[in-house]
């Protein structure tokens, strides 16, 4: 398992809503919260489940980012996935993940040769790891939440757990 995980709000989001927050937690085994992040997040409503997930989980770590480095800069992203990957970047050589579902900023990662998981990833791995019964009703949940996958990419990914 990597040493750190550090996490964009749509994972973020997402997870809390269907209240899987803990499937973060399988991609490092500290889950870091760009201060970023945090700010974007704490926009919400006081009583948005993300926003009380993000002040009541002990375990997730609320981190100053790094500078943003140029070669991140010059792919215009939002700031938040922009902190994530400078946070990654930074700490790679310790083993630091990020976690987006951004495509644009996966893209970036990948690039950059920065691990990266993302809210179906997460679910694929605590399927293999028996966690869950099955990935698909949690997919499917997540897709109910709001969170956008194709009948394609869902069809793709659960091939890679049997299902």
């Amino acid at each position: 398992m990597p040493d750190s995980a550090v996490v964009n709000a749509s994972p973020l989001i997402f997870l809390s809503k269907v209240g899987l927050l803990n499937f973060l937690q399988l991609a490092g085994s500290r889950v870091m919260v760009p201060a970023a992040v945090a700010r974007e997040i704490r926009q919400r409503e006081a009583s948005d489940l993300t926003v009380q997930a993000l002040e009541q989980t002990v375990w997730l770590e609320i981190v100053e980012t790094p500078p943003v480095p140029s070669l991140i800069q010059a792919w215009d992203l939002g700031l938040g996935e922009a902190s994530v990957l400078a946070y990654a970047y930074a700490y790679a050589k310790t083993g630091a993940v990020a976690v987006m579902d951004d495509l644009a900023g996966r893209r970036c990662a990948e690039a950059l040769k920065i691990p990266v998981y993302g809210t179906l990833g997460l679910t694929l791995i605590a399927k293999k790891r028996g966690l869950i019964p099955a990935a698909r009703p949690v997919l499917d949940t997540l897709r109910q939440a709001g969170m956008y996958l194709s009948d394609r990419v869902i069809d793709k990914a659960l091939m890679f757990v049997g299902e």
